[in-house]
């Protein structure tokens, strides 16, 4: 009996003992195992060269190089739309930039100083006689005001009671307005009757009122003016004026 029990024992000693190098022997294969993975070589990366018979896209990998131009011009845009640049740069901002003198410097009251029309109260307006042509005369006015005026058209003549102002010489017609500057003057040609008589209605006068036309040329403006005369004058059907002119040979053309 004695003899089984040291049998069994001897048996159990036995199978501890070969489990434990069963245990061992694992250990150490799993540590050979690991320490052959950290030796082995890493695998080589894919290669980034295209096989043989293809290229690279020649824009492939330049992405931020394409940037920093767009904002080389967008840059280049922005200076030359301020006034400053060269212009020499491309970009779209370019095609819209414009030199400051080509940009339009305003409209309506804005494009520059407005012209007062001369009319009775900034101007002084005589009548006097001259020797040629005959029946003629010579209306001037002088602007007495502090600023420029303009002589639109031609002047109203109203001597005595006449209730219609005189025909004019459509041939005198200047190419631009007359603008007269503080103390400069303008002149009309008067033809207060026909030299061979063919008038009528014909009749003397010692009151003469002048009136201004406007820009529109719709109508007299302003005040109008009294001229005094220092003798009657002689007027009939045939009274006719022409255009202000800046010139007195020009107004006594007609």
């Amino acid at each position: 009996m004695r003899n089984r029990h040291v049998r069994r024992a001897a048996r159990t000693s036995a199978l501890a003992t070969a489990a434990l190098l069963a245990a061992v022997t694992l250990t150490a294969c799993q540590q050979d195992g690991q320490a052959a993975d950290s030796s082995a070589p890493a695998a080589a990366a894919p290669s980034e060269q295209p096989p043989a018979g293809r290229e690279a896209p020649a824009d492939q990998g330049k992405g931020s190089t394409g940037s920093a131009s767009g904002n080389a011009g967008q840059d280049s845009a922005a200076s030359s739309d301020s006034g400053s640049g060269s212009g020499s740069g491309s970009g779209s901002g370019s095609a819209h930039a414009q030199p400051v003198a080509s940009r339009p410097k305003g409209t309506g009251s804005d494009s520059g100083p407005v012209t007062l029309a001369c009319h009775g109260g900034n101007t002084k307006v005589t009548l006097t006689a001259v020797t040629r042509p005959v029946n003629h005369m010579l209306l001037t006015v002088t602007n007495t005001g502090s600023k420029a005026c303009n002589a639109y058209y031609y002047p109203f003549l109203r001597f005595g009671e006449a209730q219609a102002v005189p025909d004019v010489f459509e041939d005198s017609k200047p190419q631009a307005v007359v603008t007269l500057s503080p103390g400069e003057s303008a002149y009309s040609g008067v033809m207060t009757s026909s030299a061979d008589g063919s008038g009528t209605g014909g009749y003397s006068t010692k009151d003469l009122t002048v009136s201004f036309q406007g820009r529109e040329g719709s109508g007299s403006t302003g005040t109008s003016a009294r001229v005094p005369l220092a003798k009657p004058v002689y007027v009939d059907s045939t009274l006719a004026v022409t255009y202000w002119q800046t010139e007195m040979d020009d107004a006594l053309m007609y």
